[in-house]
């Protein structure tokens, strides 16, 4: 690697296999991110609050510290020759240290904004992106100005810290929300500046993964169909087999995103598309993303693949589709609902096409991912039909 006369690295700095990467966050996508940086013959280190994290079995060291823990940070940048993340709730003070120690893709500016929904949902606004109607509230007041203002019914998201459903309430879903609906919500969500966004006619949801690397190269991935549960994604399939300009214009629009952001890495926008026809974005990922996984089985390169290559200054692979794929995904209620506690995988492996993806976790709960189920088909509903014929098998 090359450095400038002050010692930093260099924006302009390729890391050749043989180079040590560094991920913040040890979780199941930095497990996958670390297969595949092994895979490209990368040493990886991590950081993660557990010492026994999904990653930890597959890199060569971890370090252990909480999300905003600068010292950690630290540890985990030195040496390395680059750092990305896995997880964008990062604090700004760590990500800050490991900039100065290491190559940080993405940087600290767009973490900063996707990180706080309520900058990030400003900030798509304000760049012209089209999103629902939304506001930013910071006191119940202002929530209970802003109920009736989009329409008496919606969802209110936590500014900082909230997925998977969590961090969520809906309004107004029952009945008309009622003032004592309205502060309940805001006290569930710790009355924290929040996110009020109304409840839109939604046809459909999809997702689109861009990637650019620090050359200013972008590309995106076809567009995935997702399907959620309990504000969890339970199924995702690539291709989304929606119509070829809908396909263009998603695609163009994760592309502008990434730009926009100069956003060094991965981004999966994920969109809502309206009854009317309306295609709006609905939130960002700036890290590998569940509704990709199944581009390990059905692109030229998985995601997970991109984002070492983007990591390390690399030219992009081809995100070309060669075979229609779907995911499914295992929650802890697949161990815990199961004679035993031991899920029928031999069976679910019978289903021709399917393959496990277990994340090393060893304690199951409700609502949390334990692993998920792959495959490949003819067509896009083949993939989706065999995986969630596997799963039933379970």
């Amino acid at each position: 690697m090359t450095f400038s006369e002050s010692g930093s690295p260099k924006k302009t700095d390729v890391v050749r296999p043989g180079g040590l990467i560094a991920i913040l966050g040890g979780g199941q996508l930095g497990r996958m991110t670390a297969m595949a940086a092994r895979t490209m013959g990368y040493r990886v280190r991590v950081m993660d609050p557990e010492a026994a994290c999904p990653a930890s079995f597959v890199a060569d060291e971890t370090i252990v510290g909480r999300w905003d823990d600068a010292a950690a940070a630290r540890r985990l940048a030195t040496g390395a020759d680059a750092v990305t993340l896995e997880i964008e709730q990062i604090g700004v003070d760590a990500l800050a240290e490991v900039a100065k120690l290491a190559l940080l893709r993405p940087t600290v500016e767009p973490i900063r904004i996707i990180q706080d929904k309520t900058l990030q949902k400003t900030w798509l606004a304000e760049h012209g992106f089209p999103v629902g109607a939304f506001r930013v509230v910071r006191s119940e007041a202002e929530l209970h100005e802003a109920v009736p203002a989009l329409g008496g019914r919606g969802f209110l998201k936590i500014g900082r810290g909230g997925y998977d459903g969590r961090g969520q309430a809906r309004i107004g879903f029952e009945n008309q929300a009622a003032a004592s609906e309205i502060a309940n919500a805001w006290a569930a969500l710790g009355a924290k500046p929040a996110v009020a966004e109304k409840a839109l006619d939604l046809d459909y949801e999809i997702s689109v993964m861009a990637a650019r690397n620090p050359a200013g190269e972008v590309r995106s991935f076809p567009a995935a169909r997702n399907q959620h549960e309990n504000q969890i994604l339970a199924w995702s399939v690539l291709p989304a087999d929606i119509p070829a300009d809908l396909e263009a214009k998603a695609e163009a629009l994760a592309s502008a995103i990434i730009a926009k952001l100069d956003l060094e890495g991965l981004l999966c926008v994920e969109m809502f598309v309206t009854r009317q026809g309306e295609l709006l974005v609905n939130e960002l990922a700036p890290r590998p993303h569940n509704s990709y996984h199944q581009s390990e089985r059905g692109c030229v390169t998985s995601q997970f693949e991109q984002l070492v290559r983007t990591t390390c200054n690399l030219p992009l692979g081809s995100t070309e589709l060669i075979s229609p794929c779907a995911i499914v995904n295992l929650l802890g209620e697949v161990w815990l609902d199961a004679p035993g506690g031991e899920p029928n995988f031999a069976a679910a492996l019978s289903v021709p096409g399917v393959r496990l993806h277990l994340y090393e976790k060893h304690s199951a709960r409700r609502d949390r991912k334990m692993g998920h189920l792959s495959s490949v088909g003819a067509t896009a509903e083949e993939a989706l039909q065999r995986v969630l014929e596997a799963k039933a098998l379970l």
